[in-house]
């Protein structure tokens, strides 16, 4: 695999963990929060940031159908990396 192809799925996924962990501050502080489609559309680019996430900060772990989608999309993300690792 291509090193900057590497770095950049590991900064997709360091940005997903750390927006989740962000709106999951600004939940218990009752600030702005992120939209549900932008943390979804950041699931897509760093899924295991994002479930990661969710399960240390126990963040949307029992939201519906925001869980189903989330998962969806880290579905789409291990199998596109795996595809970008593989496929060559």
């Amino acid at each position: 695999m291509d090193p900057t192809l590497a770095i950049l799925i590991l900064a997709g996924n360091a940005l997903a963990f750390v927006i989740y962990g962000y709106d999951k501050h600004q939940a218990r502080v009752h600030g702005d929060r992120i939209p549900e489609r932008v943390l979804l559309a950041l699931a897509l680019i760093g899924g295991v940031g994002a479930y990661a996430a969710c399960e240390l900060f126990r963040h949307k772990t029992r939201k519906q159908p925001f869980r189903n989608l989330m998962m969806g999309a880290l579905t789409i993300h291990v199998v596109g990396v795996l595809a970008l690792i593989y496929v060559r």
